[in-house]
């Protein structure tokens, strides 16, 4: 039998473009605790992973404590400018609208900014209340780790092998794929990069696209070339 019974969405990147604007904050307060970056390579070596893992990846590459000082300052800092600035993807409401299934999102990001960003974006009726954070189930394994994804399978009464994902970033995808889910790659918020399209289809993605509008097509495509796998 061919097709997917669910269609899930990351959030960050996909579906709010909200990942340049906590790069932009995080930047700043890395430089200014001794650690000099810019938003767009914070963006490229770190997207995906929560601010407390970007944390602990630097503090053993460049010897600098800088946990306990900064995750809370950032959270507030992030909280505040996406709540004022975030913007939604462009074509969201008409992707969905023209996918005849089933929708959620799995997210690495706290319940309550996935929903003050969808609230602003005007995009909480097109998932709540099917919205799901990797914070809020069992031991809090964020993505890569498949649980929030085979998590939101469970509440939503599907096969993990009928699920189609799309996904902005490297941990995602794998996070994704260790789920036994179908991933498209997405690069059509403003962090992308050179190789971010490259980059998600070795982590396992079967295509990559850039616009919102392509996204239909592409998962007909590949309902249809299920039956070959």
């Amino acid at each position: 039998m061919t097709g997917f019974d669910l269609i899930i969405f990351d959030c960050d990147g996909v579906i709010v473009d909200s990942e340049i604007i906590a790069a932009q904050q995080e930047a700043k307060l890395l430089t200014d605790a001794g650690y000099p970056i810019d938003a767009l390579d914070l963006a490229e070596r770190f997207s995906g992973m929560s601010w407390k893992e970007i944390l602990l990846a630097i503090e053993k590459e460049a010897d600098i404590p800088l946990q306990a000082n900064l995750l809370e300052k950032s959270e507030k800092l992030v909280d505040a400018k996406l709540a004022k600035s975030v913007r939604g993807i462009a074509g969201v409401r008409q992707a969905a609208g023209r996918i005849n299934l089933p929708r959620c999102i799995c997210s690495n990001s706290k319940q309550h900014r996935i929903t003050a960003m969808l609230k602003r974006t005007g995009y909480l009726d097109l998932f709540a209340p099917h919205i799901f954070s990797a914070e809020d189930i069992g031991d809090q394994r964020p993505k890569p780790a498949p649980d929030v994804f085979l998590h939101a399978a469970k509440q939503m009464n599907v096969e993990a092998g009928r699920t189609i994902v799309l996904e902005d970033s490297v941990h995602g995808v794998e996070g994704a794929r260790a789920a036994g889910m179908r991933v498209v790659g997405f690069t059509g918020a403003s962090h992308t990069f050179p190789s971010h399209a490259d980059r998600l289809t070795e982590a396992g993605a079967e295509t990559v696209i850039n616009r919102m509008a392509d996204l239909p097509a592409t998962v007909d495509a590949l309902s249809e070339w299920s039956e070959f796998l």
